[in-house]
């Protein structure tokens, strides 16, 4: 079975008509929504695999781990073939060329960013801050940027907000009130961040972008598959990083209007993570890049469970539609059927609202861009069975398409260069070194003593005690505060 042809990627049969996803309007984005169990992954891997066959590289999100077995050769059940056999189509078992990437480090190479290409507005989404601590990590930014400071890990911005913190009075003057309220706040979030794992994310050497556009030497593109089953117990941290590499593309790449083929198709599961809770600039943000994207030569497809899920303002850009069952059992769910039915471009033979609810498991309704780019009339569609395996690939088996990785090597070992937090200790060090000594408390003089005989002996003595034991204290409590400032010099050198 080819995955892929002249007319584009081959999605399935419906009716009496094969279906093919056009390459050249795989870049006017596309959406892959139903319920959990319908063959939303199933679907995803065939689109992935049919445009790596196509030359296409692609960047998908694993979230179950099962999108892993892209790049294992398939083992085709009965039903499978079966399915297969009614389509006039025969499986040909192969897997896709793959690269394995982890946030983490553990399951594919390590992905990493600095903070600066993250920027204060993704950073501030990830660490929940309110409007007034956005403003407050804006201006730690700007004065990173002003003092040469580069913001590399989480360990210079914290350096860099310390730095702030010390001088405040200054910064507010130039920038507004910079609370240490606020600042203290930030830093406690972003001890939270790094207790989920987050710090190996930020830090060098950063991903260049260039490595998810490989194609293999048989013109086939790579399947770049980002192990996100840890991942998305941290959801703004998924969302955030995924909204950080639409953003990075739509930044770094050319115009180049409607290619034939698009340079990268991105597939985006749990979408609905992306815009839970997203405020308003954020959401702006989001419709920008996803409209202009296009132009670059980038496809976005959205998995989610139900359209429902995604604004109004994105969903309209969706050119590509596929959509497997959906169930209504409350007024939410049925308002979403509505809506869901009334994306499609409505076929005169049957109610697409009442075809959704029916669809088995490997069907969908089915509507893809023509030549024109305009919607086809929705199709009830039998998607076609993959040619690489269902489920996911073992530990091993991964661990052997790693050590042949065109990337080995090239992300697997963190550095650590001269950046805010090293220069920041720097200062201080040349500060303490440059400061005068300071100077030692004197001895207090103990008083010559009475005898007993002279006069108010008694009585003069104990304010004798007492005075010596007030000097005593103050003079050892110098000597700590000498003693604990020069420690802390040290510490910092």
């Amino acid at each position: 079975m080819t995955a892929s042809g002249a007319d584009g990627v081959l999605v399935g049969l419906g009716g009496e008509e094969t279906l093919f996803l056009r390459l050249d309007r795989a870049n006017r984005h596309g959406l892959v929504a139903g319920a959990t169990g319908t063959g939303k992954t199933v679907t995803l891997q065939i689109l992935a695999q049919g445009l790596s066959d196509a030359g296409v590289p692609v960047f998908a999100a694993d979230v179950k781990g099962d999108l892993s077995g892209v790049a294992m050769v398939g083992a085709p059940n009965e039903k499978l073939q079966a399915r297969a056999a009614k389509m006039g189509l025969e499986i040909v078992p192969k897997g896709a060329p793959t690269v394995f990437w982890d946030l983490f480090g553990e399951q594919g190479h390590p992905i990493r960013a600095t903070v600066s290409e993250m920027g204060p507005l993704l950073l501030s989404r990830m660490l929940e801050l309110n409007d007034v601590q956005e403003g407050v990590l804006t201006v730690a930014f700007r004065v990173a940027d002003e003092e040469g400071l580069l913001l590399l890990d989480l360990k210079d911005l914290q350096a860099v907000l310390g730095f702030v913190g010390d001088n405040a009075a200054d910064i507010s003057a130039r920038y507004g009130a910079v609370a240490k309220t606020s600042l203290a706040a930030i830093r406690r979030k972003l001890l939270v961040l790094e207790d989920q794992g987050a710090a190996g994310f930020f830090g060098e050497p950063a991903l260049a972008l260039s490595d998810l556009m490989r194609v293999d030497g048989s013109g086939r593109g790579h399947v770049n598959i980002l192990a996100a089953d840890r991942l998305i117990n941290s959801p703004r941290l998924y969302a955030t990083f995924l909204l950080w590499l639409l953003s990075e593309l739509f930044e770094e790449l050319p115009e180049v209007g409607d290619p034939e083929k698009p340079r990268l198709a991105f597939f985006f599961d749990e979408a609905h993570l992306l815009f839970r809770d997203a405020p308003k600039g954020l959401l702006e943000k989001v419709e920008q890049v996803v409209r202009l994207i296009r132009s670059k030569g980038v496809g976005v497809y959205f998995v989610t469970q139900n359209p429902a899920d995604i604004p109004d303002s994105v969903l309209g850009q969706l050119g590509n539609r596929i959509q497997h069952a959906l169930r209504a059992y409350t007024p939410a769910d049925q308002k979403g059927l509505r809506a869901a039915a009334q994306s499609f471009r409505a076929n005169p033979d049957f109610d697409t609202a009442e075809a959704i609810q029916g669809l088995g498991v490997g069907e969908a309704l089915v509507s893809l861009l023509d030549e024109k780019g305009a919607p086809c009339v929705v199709q009830k569609t039998l998607i076609r069975p993959p040619a690489s395996r269902l489920g996911p690939a073992t530990a091993p088996e991964r661990a052997g398409l790693m050590a042949q990785s065109p990337v080995r090597g090239l992300y697997d070992e963190a550095k650590d260069r001269d950046s805010a937090h090293e220069r920041l200790q720097a200062r201080a060090a040349e500060s303490a070194a440059a400061a005068p000594p300071a100077k030692a408390a004197p001895e207090p003089r103990e008083p010559a003593r009475r005898s007993r005989s002279s006069g108010g002996g008694s009585r003069q003595g104990l304010g004798e005690a007492f005075t010596k034991s007030v000097l005593r204290t103050v003079g050892s409590q110098i000597g700590r505060e000498i003693v604990r400032g020069m420690l802390g010099g040290l510490r910092r050198r």
